[in-house]
């Protein structure tokens, strides 16, 4: 493996060649260092991007800084510190220049903000999530907690840059050592353990005494579990508690890549090899803002489990107002909107990606957000913001809090629902695609479909924008009374994704997706 720290400094991205830019998707800026497309370039432009955005909003308070166990997470995050060390900006970083979990970074983001006459203040977590060991990542929040939106990535993109064309002539930094002596430390762990019981019922998970394993997969939420295991004297195994740049100790992924996907089975094998172990264990990616479900019949499925907690919330929360939302993104499994129109409640179906859920969890009219890929966040107890960026080790405790409520393991309690509202079948299919197909999904309507049926069943609706909040969806949804596709193109690779679910078993759902194939060829060429 080539050093990748030493081509972090030396390689200089080109800001003329448009894959070497700053450029933010839907979880931040990510990229390699051997590419030329994650270097010390990028991450000093882009903090000082962030320094000007602050000032144009008015933000006085300090900037949280977090940072994963990836290896170019902490040189990257000494290069930030540097840059707003020198603008003069108050940082606030984990005790002992300590690792942080994305959503230690929102929950502190909150609690500062809530504190009366407080100047606002925001957040930088250095992460590329679940992304190979290789890969860098920088997601910025703002003062609501959550993920910055579209508008605001775009300004400091084209700041960013500008910055990177002038290479980087107008910014100033302060040496590290100043930099680590100009910060503030806070202790992002103590802050948020202490408060999980306003979240999650952990006298339950105390009362109940369940036997519990959990995989940090080499993450930050390690620190967190081990204070977890010491404030609640949890019956809780950490089984793996190596940190390790390289993540060795992960076995490979389906396509043999080492990626930290604790919604992958392959990537989560060695906590399933000891499953039997545990009344019920869990695993976290790398910045843990994603959660993964284990219990006596293995690795839940993510939409499963989404379902399970909706359930289970509205039942079991009678603080919880009425009227509040529950939020899914429009590839989620439709067992979410039966549950939800079983309670009488309000479903908000949005595009992907979590920050269109950011809003309503910190104004409180959202009860929970949940998205397809194993990331989700919830109000307190009491109705109130916790983390409005996806909260990995949250959902994990409430796995746990179900099962010592309900007596029921959450593929037990899962398994219920099917009884209630049927079975569904679920696939995520990947297309080749040419650019020029890429770009004719921009230009999709509901006019555009002219079919009236797929897979034999009638049309009942053709979105190409969100129900919940009217945004674009970047591509399309059809649905029927036994299921529905969506296809949206890939925004880093040439191919396309389609999301299918049936009512009617494996083989209307083979059905569907050929259906839909056949429907997006027509549609993208014409």
């Amino acid at each position: 493996m080539v050093n990748i720290i030493e081509l972090f400094f030396d390689e200089t991205p080109n800001a003329k060649v448009v894959k070497e830019r700053v450029t933010f998707g839907t979880s931040g800026h990510r990229g390699r260092a051997t590419e030329r497309t994650f270097n010390a370039a990028h991450i000093i432009a882009i903090t000082q991007a962030v320094v000007d955005y602050r000032t144009e909003a008015g933000y006085q308070g300090p900037i949280f800084l977090g940072y994963d166990t990836h290896a170019l997470s902490k040189p990257a995050w000494e290069c930030a510190l540097r840059v707003l060390a020198a603008n003069k900006v108050q940082v606030l970083i984990e005790k002992d220049c300590g690792i942080t979990a994305t959503p230690l970074v929102s929950h502190a983001i909150l609690q500062h903000n809530h504190l009366p006459g407080a100047a606002l203040a925001d957040g930088l977590i250095i992460t590329p999530s679940h992304n190979p060991p290789e890969d860098g990542g920088i997601k910025y929040n703002l003062s609501h907690g959550g993920p910055a939106d579209t508008e605001t990535t775009k300004w400091i993109e084209l700041r960013a840059n500008a910055y990177l064309l002038r290479q980087l002539s107008d910014i100033s930094l302060v040496p590290l050592e100043q930099a680590l002596a100009d910060a503030k430390e806070y202790d992002f762990t103590a802050q948020y353990v202490a408060q999980l019981g306003n979240v999650v019922d952990m006298a339950a998970i105390q009362k109940a005494n369940l036997t519990l394993g959990v995989d940090p997969m080499g993450g930050t939420a390690l620190p967190v579990w081990q204070a977890v295991v010491e404030l609640y004297g949890l019956n809780l195994e950490v089984v793996n508690t190596s940190i390790d740049a390289r993540f060795n100790f992960m076995p490979p992924d389906h396509d043999g890549k080492i990626r930290m996907d604790c919604s992958s089975a392959d990537a989560m094998a060695n906590l399933l090899k000891i499953k039997d172990r545990f009344d019920i264990a869990f695993g976290n990616d790398p910045d843990a803002d994603r959660h993964g479900i284990v219990d006596a019949n293995g690795l839940m499925n993510p939409n499963h489990f989404l379902a399970v907690c909706v359930d289970y919330l509205i039942s079991h929360r009678p603080e919880w107002d009425s009227t509040l939302k529950i939020g899914k993104t429009l590839v989620s499994s439709s067992m979410i909107d039966r549950v939800v129109a079983s309670h009488q409640r309000e479903l908000y179906e949005v595009p992907v990606g979590f920050k269109w859920f950011v809003d309503g969890l910190y104004d409180g009219w959202l009860a929970f957000g949940g998205e397809e890929s194993a990331g989700a966040s919830l109000l307190t107890r009491d109705g109130q913001a916790w983390s409005t960026d996806k909260d990995g080790i949250a959902l994990c405790l409430l796995a746990a809090e179900i099962t010592a409520v309900t007596g029921k393991t959450p593929s037990e309690y899962y398994r219920s629902l099917t009884e209630r509202f049927g079975e569904p079948f679920y696939k995520r299919v990947d297309t080749a695609c040419t650019a020029e197909e890429k770009a004719a999904f921009k230009k999709l309507s509901a006019e555009s479909i002219t079919e009236t049926t797929l897979a034999g069943d009638p049309i009942t609706a053709v979105l190409v924008n969100a129900p919940g909040n009217g945004a674009t969806i970047g591509g399309l949804k059809v649905t029927t009374e036994n299921g529905w596709f969506a296809a949206r193109p890939s925004g880093t690779e040439s191919l396309y994704k389609v999301y299918a679910e049936s009512f009617k078993g494996s083989q209307h759902l083979d059905d569907l997706i050929e259906s839909a194939t056949a429907l997006l060829s027509s549609v993208l060429k014409s």
